[in-house]
């Protein structure tokens, strides 16, 4: 079976008028031409070095779709491009290889030719199949059962019918909901994982002030046994008092002998938070239950949903740190 990609028209389809005289094409002008560039680490590297202050998932990510856009994508390759305006998939075929070339598509000067063969309607396709196209990646392969029913609409023929649990009680919207969710909180988690040390210090504080708590952060570089400090009042006077220590290291797993290090320098009256998003051993969380100093340990999924539950309260230097955006959902 050939490759069948997926490319968006540029951030809310605004290049959809473009597309339609026969091209697909990406962003990233700095870059320059890469053509004969086809070793994905170089292309790494030479993002950094056009895009220096995008943070590390963000360059793996972008560096893995220009890639595939220039050397993974071959001519006779299967393209879907969704036009807003007339609420239709395009389905044509790449018909050049790549190149580079301003003013051929408006800011997005990585360019392809396609000759494009087919309009679907969105509304001829299902819920799962318009689902599984929206996803937010700039370009992505389509799957095996999605285009399946493309084709199926490309030739008249209608999408079989939908289960009675949708007809009756809206379970593919239930489930699509739920899908939606879970993939939103688990790019919340990327997010999470591309902040440094000192920018997730400065966030488990905006969470604690969503909560109620005045907060201070320690200096960067100092080693006072813990990184943020929350009460009421902000000076400790009134309890609870609340030490945080923060790990950020996605691959390394906090120890009890790491617990027991942070309670060593805690005191009666004390409440102790221990965030770390490369997760706890078994060990640590045995140490964390058995402590008489009472300790919450928060990795990387209960951050991602206590920033979740509280976002909403969330003030201007968290959001600013931390920006998210409202999801409406239909409710019938």
């Amino acid at each position: 079976m050939k490759n069948i990609w997926m490319i968006r028209a540029g951030e809310g389809g605004y290049l959809s008028e473009e597309f339609a005289k026969g091209f697909v094409a990406i962003g990233w002008p700095d870059l320059g031409d890469l053509s004969g560039q086809s070793d994905l680490e170089k292309i790494k590297i030479l993002y950094r070095k056009a895009y220096p202050k995008d943070k590390s998932g963000k360059i793996a990510n972008a560096a893995a779709m220009i890639h595939k856009f220039c050397n993974v994508i071959q001519k006779g390759d299967t393209v879907i491009s969704y036009d807003r305006n007339s609420r239709e998939y395009r389905v044509g075929e790449i018909s050049s290889d790549y190149f580079f070339k301003q003013g051929v598509v408006s800011d997005s000067p990585h360019v392809r030719k396609v000759n494009w063969k087919y309009e679907v309607s969105r509304d001829s396709l299902n819920l799962n199949t318009r689902n599984s196209l929206g996803g937010i990646q700039t370009l992505f392969s389509i799957n095996p059962e999605a285009w399946a029913e493309i084709e199926r609409a490309m030739q008249g023929k209608k999408a079989p019918s939908e289960t009675t649990e949708s007809q009756s009680g809206g379970n593919d919207y239930e489930q699509i909901k739920k899908n939606t969710v879970q993939e939103a909180h688990e790019l919340i988690k990327d997010k999470l994982l591309e902040l440094d040390e000192y920018e997730m210090q400065d966030l488990v504080a905006a969470l604690l002030r969503a909560m109620g708590y005045r907060t201070s952060v320690s200096p960067r570089g100092s080693d006072r046994g813990r990184d943020v400090f929350a009460s009421p009042d902000g000076l400790g006077f009134q309890e609870p008092r609340i030490k945080a220590e923060v790990k950020h290291r996605q691959n390394t797993s906090i120890t009890s002998k790491d617990i027991r290090s942070f309670l060593g320098g805690l005191r009666p009256g004390d409440k102790a938070l221990y965030v770390s998003t490369g997760g706890f051993t078994k060990d640590a969380n045995y140490e964390a239950d058995r402590s008489n100093i009472p300790l919450t340990l928060v990795d990387l999924d209960k951050l991602a949903t206590l920033v979740e539950t509280h976002y909403e309260q969330f003030d201007s230097n968290g959001r600013v740190l931390f920006p998210l955006s409202r999801i409406y959902w239909p409710s019938e």
